[in-house]
């Protein structure tokens, strides 16, 4: 049994969908309740030893935000209790055991590392499919927001994240650490101008300085420390200094990692 956190998300809905077209046992988990799924609060002890219980895989997916290390380390703590075997955790490009600010994967693959389970983490790119933000400003005809610059980022396809995260629970990649990018890096511009040749429609960009972003990003109702390490994620980009591509995705499936293109015409096409 293969208990996913973070069932109905991005990354958690696509690997249950691939888990149980392989003939896998599956157990999705979710915060709120839900129809399909079972119950386990990250922050209620018991319910994530209910939610666990009977499983022998884990695949330990946090919401990003400053709580991170304490919802991992209560996941890992809930899984040792219960006898789980084996942990894949999802993590993020750039994660390190460094003490960094804002580095809130740190101390969760520390977790998983010294936990004595079986383990894989992963670390993926910025998702490919970010870019759906953008549906409301392509639908009224406005320019896409472009926060980084010329900034170059090698932006994964989620189906590939959930691929991979699926071999690593179903195959043996112990004590493997994969960093999962796209085959190619690419500007927001980029991005935009894929998106007008599948879209058969012209799009343009307009540059949002980082004032206006961080006032847009509260407007929203973001925690400040989840504003603050946006900020930092797209200066980052912005200056060049996240142009990580590997061959990872292939090395684990056998494939070339697919293209933005790929995704676009998949999600627009």
């Amino acid at each position: 049994m293969i208990l996913v956190t973070g069932a109905t998300g991005t990354i958690g809905s696509e690997l249950v969908r691939q888990l149980e077209a392989r003939g896998a046992q599956v157990r999705g988990m979710t915060r709120k309740p839900h129809e399909f799924f079972v119950h386990g609060d990250f922050d209620d002890p018991d319910s994530l030893r209910k939610a666990i219980d009977g499983a022998d895989t884990v695949f330990a997916l946090t919401a990003p935000g400053p709580w991170v290390p304490a919802h991992d380390r209560a996941l890992v703590d809930a899984a040792v209790e219960v006898g789980v075997q084996k942990i894949v955790k999802l993590s993020a490009i750039g994660s390190t055991d460094d003490e960094m600010p804002a580095n809130w994967h740190a101390a969760g693959e520390r977790a998983v590392r010294d936990s004595g389970l079986t383990w894989t983490i992963l670390r993926p790119a910025g998702f490919a499919s970010n870019a759906l933000r953008w549906l409301p400003a392509i639908q009224a005809g406005q320019p896409i927001p472009n926060q980084t610059g010329s900034g170059r980022h090698a932006f994964v396809d989620p189906y590939d994240v959930a691929a991979v995260a699926a071999e690593a629970l179903l195959s043996d990649h112990h004590d493997h650490t994969y960093t999962l990018t796209g085959p190619e890096l690419l500007s927001v511009p980029d991005q935009v101008a894929v998106l007008s040749d599948v879209l058969g429609s012209p799009l343009s960009v307009v540059d949002v300085p980082p004032e206006v972003y961080a006032e847009q990003l509260r407007a929203a109702g973001l925690d400040e420390a989840v504003v603050s390490v946006a900020l930092r994620g797209a200066e980052l980009i912005r200056s060049g200094g996240e142009e990580t591509v590997t061959d990872d995705v292939e090395r684990v499936l056998g494939r070339p990692a697919r293209t933005f293109r790929e995704w676009a015409r998949a999600s627009f096409g």
